[in-house]
Formats: C-alpha cells, structure tokens, sequence
C-alpha cells in the first residue's frame, strides 16, 4: 500500500530492494498494490476501501508507505486519510506495534544526546500494545458535574490482553539480547499491578531472557540517561506512545525507522514511522532507507528470514558508511542522493 505523498517513492525503492534480496537468496516473492488513505479517498471515495482488506487479509505480510496530506486535511475526521491506518490496524487485529530506536554509528552527529552516551549506543525496540488499555477503555466520555465539565476514561487491561504483547516481547527478545523491561505504573495504578503479575508469569515461558521492571517516569529518565542498557521495551498503549516517540526522536532522525504492528493470526504490516511529506512529494527528495529497513523487518517478522534482513540492514550500513546521503541526514562532506540513487547504493551493497 504505497499510500500519499513521498509513499509510492519509497515503498517502490523498499521493493527493489526487496527483490534483490529475493534474487541473492533464491527466494520469489509476489506482490499486489492497494489503495489506502488520501488515494483511496480520491479513488473510491473511503480511506480503507474493501478490496484493500481483503487484499491484506490474503497475503503474507502488508508494507505501507505513508497516509494523508493537506490535500485532504479539509474533510470530515470520519473519513480523513488516516482513518484508513486505524481502520487496516483493526481489521487484522493488530495489538503489538514494534518501533525499533537505533542509532546508525554513522549518524552519530544528529543524535540529540550527548557524546558519551552516544557512545555507548543505543539499538532497542519499543513493543507497545495497540489496541487496549486507556484509548479503547469503556466507560469514557465527558460531561457536566456540578456544573463543572469533566472528562474521564479507562485504563483497562485483562490477562489475555497482557500476557499476548508480552509473548512478542519475549520473542522479539529471543532474537535479539535476550532482555526484556517491562514499563508500568504499578506503584500507583491496579491495572500496572495486574500488567506485572501476568509479564512475571509469562516469563517463565523464556528462562533464556532476562526480565526487568520499571516505572514509566524512571523509564522516561533512563531512555535519555543511558539507552544502551534496554534491549525490548513492552509497555502498553498510553505509556508505548510516549516512550516510542521519545526513544525515536533522540536518535535525530526520524526518517531512518522503520516500525512493525502485529496480530496472532492475521499477516504484520511494516512501515516507516516518518509521515507523507507532501512538500517533497515527487521530488526525489524522499529518504527510503526507513522503508527499506521495513522490510528487513518484514523479512524477520512475517516470513523468519533473519539471515536475509540482517543482509539488508549491512546493505544499509555499508551505504552510510560510504559517505551517500539524502536531504533530511545529509551532513557536509557526504555525497547527496536522490531517492532513486540510494536505493541503488543499497541494492549495490548487498
């Protein structure tokens, strides 16, 4: 689903590279196009037409390139091009989002922390519930008390729901560092204190992962203070958001993280965490690497093809490393691309 805006540029880069890795490997992989978001709107008039669900429920994985835009910022919210990401989120049963925070050695420089932390790295991945906890929780609403306006919602999680994201974490851990830290309130919240009793108890499950705990604003303290010592993050969904949108952006740059939100039975979808930027669209301009490392997490995740997806994330180091840079990374001394010419640097790497 290439989506608006810089999305048919970099998911078409993503699949090139995606085909080359099938080409080195002897793999074939197929692939169908879909609408969704602000060209689905213009389409069909939805942002999540039918046939796009039934498209991704068919196949093995889903990659996105980016939705929405100004073009259709006017419209009512019911239909705005985002709207077709909740919707697809939905409709596969996608309860575990996966952002990756890793600082590329070679972009060291846009990293907001300081110089010895940097040092010390920082390669981790926030595995955030998506579907429950206080944005889903009934009762919520608002209204007037003692003619006062009062809003309220509801933090609510039961076991299943916690002991689910907590089996992709431990997973996900698996293959990686084999460390788990589990982010709660559970000083203070009931729901953080049934949260943790049920992580414990699927720990046991994976005695070959270390499992920590913290509390949501020691772990908010410590992503900045030292963020080499995390490996996986699951937390749920109101503490996921913060967490991965901090973790992301102090890496200083956005536009090389790529994301994965997965379900138990229906096929994960894997983007870039970057949006449209409509004000490039066209231009080749557009970084692809984010998509392109949506992939090698497509390859991980969906089809456990690690020696595959670690080829294309060498591939992406190996490119950096040679000095080539698109607009948004670009630095003095290094060599700027366009879009079409790093994805040609990568395929050349790998």
């Amino acid at each position: 689903m290439p989506g608006d805006g810089i999305g048919p540029e970099i998911v078409e880069e993503a699949l090139r590279v995606l085909n080359a890795a099938a080409k080195k490997f002897g793999h074939e992989f197929s692939t169908e196009e879909a609408l969704i978001g602000g060209s689905a709107i213009d389409a069909t008039g939805t942002p999540l037409p039918e046939a796009t669900v039934e498209a991704c429920k068919k196949a093995d994985a889903v990659l996105l390139g980016a939705v929405g835009g100004p073009k259709w910022d006017t419209l009512d919210p019911a239909i705005r091009p985002e709207k077709g990401l909740l919707g697809i989120r939905k409709a596969l049963g996608l309860f575990a989002n996966l952002r990756p925070a890793t600082l590329f050695p070679e972009l060291a420089g846009a990293c907001l922390l300081r110089p010895d932390i940097v040092g010390k790295g920082l390669d981790l991945i926030v595995v955030r519930e998506l579907t429950g906890g206080i944005y889903f929780g009934k009762p919520a609403g608002t209204e007037v008390r003692d003619g006062k306006r009062t809003g309220w919602n509801t933090m609510i999680y039961n076991e299943d729901e916690i002991a689910r994201i907590a089996h992709v974490a431990f997973q996900a851990a698996q293959k990686r560092r084999n460390k788990v830290c589990s982010v709660d309130k559970a000083n203070v919240l009931d729901v953080s204190r049934v949260w943790r009793e049920v992580v414990i108890e699927v720990s046991r499950q994976y005695p070959d992962v270390e499992l920590s705990h913290l509390y949501v604003d020691n772990a908010a303290m410590q992503l900045v203070r030292d963020p080499s010592q995390f490996d996986v993050i699951v937390t749920g969904n109101l503490f996921g958001d913060i967490l991965s949108d901090e973790a992301s952006v102090i890496t200083g740059s956005i536009g090389m993280l790529p994301s994965a939100s997965l379900g138990s039975a229906q096929p994960g979808l894997f983007e870039p965490i970057h949006g449209s930027a409509p004000d490039i669209a066209g231009q080749g301009k557009a970084n692809p690497l984010a998509t392109i490392l949506s992939i090698a997490m497509m390859l991980r995740h969906a089809f456990d093809m690690s020696v595959e997806a670690d080829a294309i994330e060498n591939a992406v180091h190996k490119t950096l490393q040679a000095g080539f840079r698109t607009g948004d990374i670009m630095e003095a001394g290094k060599t700027l691309l366009s879009t079409r010419e790093m994805g040609d640097k990568v395929i050349a790497c790998l």
